[in-house]
């Protein structure tokens, strides 16, 4: 999740699009949505769900099995980089990475466990814009599908509903994240990787 965005908050993108993944009701496919500051919380998360002996340790065949999907806004995006190279240190890879809007530090390169990543972000804030480019840290090992700039100066994106404090400053960066059409975007993107028809 982004800035100080709760994990059941779906008021957000990312909480919408895991709402409607999960409504999707898809067979052997599980969505949570984490804090960008509870990547431990993430991490456990994940090695629970990896350790089919249930003996509390990751062997080989269970960390290759491995089949996530990140995706993030803003601080969520930086978080998910950092998240992935979590997973790289532990030998688990990760199929797909999608920031959205990404805003933080040393999320530029995708580490070599990931095998897709993705990067959407506008440049129209005066203070807050997202990352741009994303680069693989071995082409050999990572294709980067994308890095797509979305512009808000002339498209009418409601966020009538949204709290001042989030309209002030980072009008761009608001509106980004109540774009249906670059959220359906990056459902696209998750589904074809989870080989969803």
């Amino acid at each position: 999740m982004g800035g100080r965005d709760s994990w059941n908050d779906t008021r957000v993108g990312v909480g919408r699009l895991a709402k409607r993944l999960r409504d999707m009701d898809l067979p052997g496919v599980q969505v949570a949505t984490i804090e960008n500051t509870r990547r431990r919380t993430a991490l456990e998360l994940v090695r629970r769900a990896l350790d089919r002996k249930r003996d509390g340790k990751l062997d080989k065949h269970e960390r290759e099995s491995a089949r996530l999907i990140l995706y993030g806004q803003s601080f969520g995006g930086a978080a998910v980089v950092k998240f992935a190279r979590e997973l790289q240190r532990l030998g688990i890879p990760v199929m797909l990475t999608v920031q959205v809007d990404s805003v933080g530090r040393n999320d530029a390169v995708i580490p070599s466990n990931v095998a897709v990543a993705a990067n959407f972000f506008q440049r129209d804030g005066i203070f807050i814009h997202g990352r741009a480019p994303i680069r693989a840290e071995d082409p050999g090992k990572t294709e980067i599908v994308g890095n797509f700039q979305f512009s808000y100066r002339d498209r009418a994106i409601s966020i009538s509903g949204v709290p001042w404090y989030k309209k002030a400053f980072r009008v761009a960066h608001t509106r980004m994240d109540h774009d249906p059409a670059m959220w359906n975007k990056v459902e696209e993107l998750i589904l074809s990787a989870a080989q969803v028809p």
